[in-house]
């Protein structure tokens, strides 16, 4: 019994001493570094915002306390650094970013410039799961979505898999509305700049990002519609799901929207060593239930809402089973 007893006490001995030493070996590395929380968009949009906090806020969750640092990368609709992330940013646990929620599945549905496999993004989480809405000047001609089936919006959008633009040129295709697209603004910041200098009628951008800006709070804007599965119930709009007619186009409807439930995906580079991955995990985590990020979060009127990387993996991995006629359709939809 005595050996026994030794014997279990030696093993969970080694166990700690094997988690300490791990523990150890991340303190080890990460102290003196600094992690960079890159983000695919200009500066002054929403995304630009969590990228922010979380650079304030993660340090304190991760084992040698390293520095963050913010690096605004836009191109593309955040194509361009989620191509980055995937082939040629350092796969060290130094380096993790943002990107639109709807880039994991543009090779599901005939993107174009996507360079990844987005099963093999090492994901870190998300810290919200806003709505997107199309919004328009409020001197517009279109001002409501029955509006759009008679009468054309012109609206920003930015660049492959963007919600700006593939939102609107899904939904004008599959529900026959009348939206046309005007490309090549770097993020939803600046969507909304073109529309207050009457470069652009509309945009179709988060929620919380067209909430923070100065010309909707004095209803200079006014939000269409909403897009999403279900209605928010923060918004006074009709949701565009309502228009669907047959059961081909809700499921299309379905499908397009997946991308709604992976909120704004952060993402480490595949090979990330996988101590590191989940302290860059835990540090997420940990710093979205900090007081601190919490009280910023509302001060900057953001709504935090953790999504897990499981939960992430779960729904790009459900929507890469749909069936490959509700596939064709989507794609027919988004002009593919």
């Amino acid at each position: 019994m005595r050996k026994i007893t030794f014997a279990a006490a030696a093993l969970a001995f080694t166990g700690f001493s094997g988690v300490a030493y791990a523990q150890q070996s991340l303190e080890n590395f990460y102290k003196g570094k600094t992690i960079q929380v890159m983000i695919g968009y200009s500066v002054g949009g929403t995304d630009d915002a969590w990228a922010r906090l979380l650079a304030k806020y993660m340090p304190e969750h991760i084992p040698g306390k390293p520095a963050a640092v913010p690096v605004n990368t836009p191109g593309a609709g955040s194509l361009l650094l989620a191509n980055q992330i995937y082939n040629t940013q350092p796969k060290d646990g130094t380096v993790f970013g943002g990107f639109n929620r709807g880039l994991p599945f543009e090779p599901l549905l005939g993107g174009t410039g996507d360079r990844f496999d987005a099963a093999k993004f090492e994901y870190i989480g998300s810290p919200d799961l806003d709505t997107l809405v199309c919004a328009a000047r409020v001197d517009a001609p279109v001002q409501s979505l029955a509006d759009l089936k008679t009468t054309q919006l012109v609206v920003g959008g930015t660049g492959s898999g963007a919600d700006s633009q593939t939102y609107p040129e899904f939904i004008a295709n599959l529900l026959g509305l009348k939206i046309k697209l005007v490309q090549g603004y770097p993020g939803s910041a600046d969507i909304l700049l073109a529309m207050e200098r009457n470069e652009v009628q509309g945009g179709c951008v988060s929620y919380d990002t067209i909430a923070r800006n100065a010309n909707y709070r004095d209803k200079k804007l006014r939000i269409i519609f909403q897009a999403a599965p279900t209605p928010d119930p923060r918004i006074d709009a009709p949701s565009v799901v309502d228009l669907a007619s047959t059961e081909q186009e809700k499921a299309a409807l379905n499908l397009f929207l997946r991308r709604q439930q992976v909120g704004r995906p952060y993402a480490a580079p595949p090979g990330t060593p996988k101590d590191r991955l989940e302290a860059l995990r835990a540090g997420f985590k940990g710093a979205m239930e900090d007081p601190g990020f919490k009280a910023d979060a509302e001060t900057a009127k953001i709504n935090a809402r953790f999504v897990s990387p499981a939960e992430i993996d779960a729904v790009i991995a459900d929507a890469y089973k749909t069936p490959p006629e509700i596939v064709a359709l989507t794609k027919k939809a988004m002009g593919r």
